[in-house]
């Protein structure tokens, strides 16, 4: 487990202590089961119920020898037992039954935490942006300046996005919730299906409709894949914080602590470290979820090529996405705003954000789309030249106006009301209300 991001509620479900206490439940159930179909003695389970129990340490002393974990395990839970009610350990049992439940438990439990840590996301973001509603700033294809928005709806794209986040590990939260204690290729040939029913029942699953030897990792794959595509919108946002961080755009930057360093060498540096830090370990999470997809095709009834693997990614990529929604918490929490630099960034397009708007209305007016288009562009390249000239006529509403070509088509004050930021912003209230932000 990357230990350095773990936090310790999450921690705790990916440890060996976790891991082996949820063996030993199962290993009670089944026996508690056994009882109820009339295999085992309830006198034995009782004995059984009240000594059970294991040692980590003799557990991996066993396995040096042994070298199969579920075997020294059982071995230590027997040797607590002391009794020959132990022969009911495991009875019937194959060790991907303990192995594959035990798992779909610690997943379920995992996802309960990152859903609440999506919530907690979604609160703070559902503040700011509702703190930023009416700000203005530009929007930006390709990197460049196309039409204004307000940093309120592009925090509220963010709030939506992490709400399909909840929908999917919602999803995978049903999908994974699957056990199985059906033996060693799948057929319950041992056991009753009752004993699987019980089982998965108590401990908050459902049996698998059809297993082999283990639960198929095709579901295993799509929790991973959940966690990969939160991991990825946590990225996406990272990314567009880093860039309105860069010192020629600097509409936002990530909180700088008080005796913070940023550089090395420049003293003055202030980074956007621990966006950088999400970017990196986004990529963490999708390159265990191409693992998994590897872990899908096994051979026949089962092989052990995917064990080795989801020791390391399941732990690894929980931990971390634990890590990093709680991480973009605290930095949506205290991200540095800056209105006033929004409002001089908007200012360098010198109003060109309106050339859509202008060119609908001279469609509008009777001109073809051609038409328009060439009297929209041609006021737009004026208007930068102006700029390089360093005129002051370096306004597109200007050059519109002086154009008496397209000045012609418009009433005394219509293109002025067009080209304004409350035309563009007319919708963003609706929208806030449509994703449940406002009233």
């Amino acid at each position: 487990m990357i230990q350095r991001y773990s936090r310790p509620e999450m921690r705790e479900i990916w440890s060996e202590q976790r891991k082996l206490e949820i063996w030993l439940q199962i290993e009670l159930l089944a026996t508690e089961a056994l009882v109820k179909e009339g295999i085992v003695p309830e006198s034995d389970y009782k004995i059984i119920k009240s000594r059970a129990g294991f040692n980590i340490e003799r557990c991996k002393e066993l396995e040096k020898t042994l070298n199969h974990d579920v075997i020294a395990f059982t071995s230590c839970v027997s040797e607590f037992i002391n009794h020959p009610a132990s022969r009911w350990v495991h009875f019937g049992l194959t060790s991907s039954d303990v192995l594959d439940t035990a798992l779909a438990v610690q997943m379920v439990q995992s996802l309960d935490i990152l859903l609440k840590d999506v919530a907690k996301l979604r609160e703070v973001i559902a503040r700011r942006a509702r703190e930023y509603m009416m700000t203005p700033c530009i929007g930006r294809s390709h990197g460049i300046h196309a039409e204004p928005i307000t940093f309120g709806f592009k925090l509220a794209l963010m709030y939506d996005e992490f709400g399909r986040a909840i929908r999917r590990l919602e999803s995978a939260k049903s999908t994974v919730a699957v056990g199985k204690v059906s033996g060693a290729v799948g057929t319950s040939a041992h056991l009753s299906p009752k004993v699987e029913a019980f089982i998965c029942k108590k401990l908050g699953l459902t049996p698998a409709v059809i297993a082999t030897q283990v639960v198929q990792r095709d579901i295993h794959a799509e929790f991973m894949q959940a966690l990969a595509l939160v991991g990825a919108s946590i990225e996406r946002w990272a990314t567009e914080f880093r860039h309105l961080q860069r010192t020629e755009v600097l509409e936002t930057e990530e909180y700088f602590g008080k005796g913070q360093k940023g550089s090395s060498a420049m003293p003055h540096k202030r980074n956007p470290i621990t966006f950088e830090r999400l970017t990196g370990l986004a990529r963490v999470l999708r390159s265990n979820a191409l693992a998994v997809l590897e872990d899908v095709a096994l051979w026949h009834e089962r092989d052990i090529s995917h064990s080795s693997v989801e020791r390391i990614i399941f732990p690894d990529s929980c931990t971390l996405l634990d890590y990093m929604l709680a991480t973009l918490t605290k930095m949506m929490d205290g991200l540095n705003v800056y209105p006033e630099n929004m409002k001089k960034n908007l200012a360098l397009s010198l109003g060109m954000w309106n050339s859509q708007t202008v060119l609908i209305a001279l469609i509008k007016k009777g001109l073809t789309r051609e038409q328009a288009y060439e009297l929209v562009q041609r006021n737009a390249m004026k208007t930068w030249e102006a700029k390089h000239q360093g005129r002051d006529d370096a306004d597109f509403l200007q050059q519109l106006l002086k154009d008496e070509e397209v000045a012609k088509y418009f009433k005394p004050g219509e293109l002025e009301k067009l080209c304004s930021l409350d035309f563009h912003f007319k919708q963003i209230k609706p929208k806030f209300k449509k994703l449940g932000l406002i009233k």
